[in-house]
């Protein structure tokens, strides 16, 4: 349940989704989710290994994913702007196909210093005693939450690619839309930028 509560507050996950939805549409979020989701996967793999508590207590390790992280999504937010007159209701961005739609939400999950602050601070939380190894656990709880991340994260995706399909009936009204989900990205990646190393 707890997972499920944290999930579903939006955060700098579902902003990207959103913005990438809104600006190319619901293949390119869905994709962006699904690479976002396994971007998670060596931060619960540090967590379980015993590597995750190292690196959240590095403040340089932390402020390089994020500065890292941070300019990737403003480098993303600018492409859509740059491109937001691209034609068609789904457009990807130029020269993205399905693997590096993938790879760039990867990115993006990978960098993002609060989801290793995160799983360090609550997935040991749940660990019971006896019922079996502790990096098992780990493995099992953070694969939980992917899978819940997965689902809520896909839903907004969905949810802000259909309206993006809707507005996208004008050419004017998609260019201002592409547009926004491009300032939204650079927006996500500024905070990200300025904010604290520590979730």
């Amino acid at each position: 349940m707890t997972v499920v509560v944290l999930v579903l507050i939006p955060g700098p996950s579902v902003l990207f989704v959103l913005g990438r939805s809104i600006a190319h549409g619901r293949r390119v979020g869905v994709l962006s989710v699904l690479g976002n989701s396994l971007g998670t996967l060596p931060a619960v793999l540090a967590v379980a290994l015993g590597v995750g508590a190292l690196v959240a207590a590095s403040v340089i390790a932390l402020t390089v994913l994020k500065l890292a992280g941070a300019t990737y999504l403003i480098w993303l937010g600018v492409q859509a702007i740059r491109h937001r007159h691209a034609p068609g209701p789904d457009h990807a961005p130029e020269g993205a196909g399905t693997a590096r739609l993938v790879w760039q939400g990867f990115v993006v999950g990978a960098t993002n210093p609060k989801t290793i602050a995160f799983f360090v601070a609550v997935l040991p939380q749940f660990v019971a005693a006896g019922a079996g190894p502790v990096w098992v656990q780990l493995l099992t709880l953070g694969g939980l939450f992917l899978l819940i991340a997965l689902a809520c994260d896909t839903t907004w995706a969905l949810t802000a690619g259909s309206a993006r399909a809707w507005f996208a009936r004008s050419p004017r009204r998609r260019s201002t839309l592409a547009g926004t989900g491009g300032v939204m990205m650079i927006g996500l990646g500024g905070a990200l930028a300025v904010s604290g190393s520590k979730a």
